[in-house]
C-alpha cells in the first residue's frame, strides 16, 4: 500500500440498481411505491393493535413491534435512495454512510431478535398452553424487547466504531443502493483483520443465534402437534404459526439467497438486485401474510375503518346542522 494512495474522504459513491438513465424514472417510481405501501401496511398493523383491547396479548406485542422496526428499517435506505435518484447524485456523505450503517445493522439485530420472541411465544401457546399468561407476562415481554433494543445497539455501535478506524484509498464506489458493511469494510486500505472479526462476530450473534433459537422453538412445536391426537388440534394450533413462519421463511431465505448469489456469481449488481429482496420486499410483505393470514387482525382492521367513518359522518353531520349543535348545547346548559 502506497502513503499517497490513502486520504481522508468526505463523501462515497453509491452506484445503486443501474446506471442506465432511462431506467432511473421506473426504479424512482417502483421503489416510492414499495416505500409507501411498507409504510402504510406496518402502520395499519400498528393501529389496529393499538385500537383493538382484544389484541394486547403477547403474540401481537411482538408483532407491532416488528411493525415499527420494519417501517425503521426500510426508511434507513430507501429515502436516501430516493433523493439521490432524484437528484441524479450518487453521493453519500462519510457521516452518513456511517449513520446509516448503524441503524442499518440495527434494525436487521431487531428484527432478527423479534422474530424470535414471537416463535418462543408460539412455543409456550402450543407446547405450555395452561401457564401461557404466567410465563408470556406483560413484564417479561416489555422486558424482552428492551432488551433487544439495548443489544442490538450495542452491537451496531461497535461495528461502527470498527469501521471508524479504517482508512480508505481512491476507490470509494459502493456497488449498493446503501452503505453495506461488507463493502465499506472491502474498500479500505488499511487493516481490516478486527473490523471483520467483529462483522463475523455481530452476524452469529445476531443472525445464527436467534435462527438457531427459531429452528428449537419450532422444533419443540413440532414434537408438541405430533403428539397430538386430534386432527382439528393439530390444524389449530400448526395455523397459529403459519403467519411467523411464512415471515421467517421469507426473510432468512432471501437473505441466504443474496449472499450465496453473490458469492456465486461475484456480481456488484445482482448483489444489489438480490438485496433488495430483504431490505425491500421483505418489510412490504410482512403486513400482508399477517393481515391476510389472520382474522383477528382483519377483524380489528375492518373495526377501526368503521369507527374512523362513523367518527367522520357525525363530524360531518354536526358541521352540516348549526341548529343541531345549539340545541345541543342549550340542553347541557339546562
Amino acid at each position: 500500500m502506497e502513503l499517497e494512495n490513502v486520504t481522508w474522504i468526505t463523501e462515497f459513491l453509491l452506484l445503486g440498481l443501474s446506471e442506465e438513465p432511462e431506467l432511473q424514472s421506473f426504479i424512482f417510481g417502483l421503489f416510492l411505491s414499495m416505500y409507501l405501501i411498507t409504510v402504510f401496511g406496518n402502520l395499519l398493523i400498528i393501529l389496529a393493535i393499538s385500537s383493538d383491547s382484544h389484541l394486547h396479548m403477547p403474540m401481537y406485542f411482538f408483532l407491532s413491534n416488528l411493525s415499527l422496526v420494519d417501517i425503521c428499517f426500510i426508511s434507513t435506505t430507501i429515502p436516501k435512495m430516493l433523493v439521490n435518484i432524484q437528484s441524479q447524485s450518487k453521493v453519500i456523505t462519510y457521516e452518513g454512510c456511517i449513520t446509516q450503517m448503524y441503524f442499518y445493522i440495527l434494525f436487521v439485530g431487531l428484527d432478527n431478535l423479534i422474530l424470535t420472541m414471537m416463535a418462543y411465544d408460539r412455543f409456550v401457546a402450543i407446547c405450555h398452553p395452561l401457564h401461557y399468561t404466567v410465563i408470556m407476562n406483560p413484564q417479561l415481554c416489555e422486558l424482552l424487547v428492551l432488551l433487544s433494543w439495548i443489544m442490538s445497539a450495542l452491537i451496531s455501535l461497535l461495528q461502527s466504531l470498527t469501521a471508524l478506524r479504517l482508512s480508505f484509498c481512491i476507490d470509494l464506489e459502493i456497488s449498493q443502493f446503501f452503505c453495506e458493511l461488507n463493502q465499506v469494510i472491502q474498500l479500505a486500505c488499511s487493516n481490516t483483520f478486527l473490523s471483520n472479526m467483529v462483522m463475523y462476530f455481530s452476524a452469529l450473534l445476531l443472525g445464527g443465534g436467534p435462527f438457531a433459537g427459531i429452528l428449537y422453538s419450532y422444533s419443540k412445536i413440532v414434537s408438541c402437534i405430533r403428539g397430538m391426537s386430534s386432527a382439528q388440534g393439530k390444524y389449530k394450533a400448526f395455523s397459529t404459526c403459519a403467519s411467523h413462519l411464512s415471515v421467517v421463511s421469507l426473510f432468512y431465505f432471501t437473505v441466504l439467497g443474496v449472499y450465496l448469489s453473490s458469492a456465486a456469481t461475484h456480481s456488484s449488481q445482482s448483489s444489489a438486485i438480490a438485496s433488495v429482496l430483504y431490505t425491500v420486499v421483505t418489510p412490504m410483505l410482512n403486513p400482508f401474510i399477517y393481515s391476510l393470514r389472520n382474522k383477528d387482525i382483519k377483524g380489528a382492521l375492518k373495526s377501526f375503518f368503521v369507527k374512523e367513518t362513523t367518527k367522520g359522518a357525525i363530524v360531518l353531520g354536526l358541521k352540516k346542522c348549526p341548529w343541531l349543535r345549539k340545541s345541543k348545547a342549550q340542553s347541557q346548559l339546562l
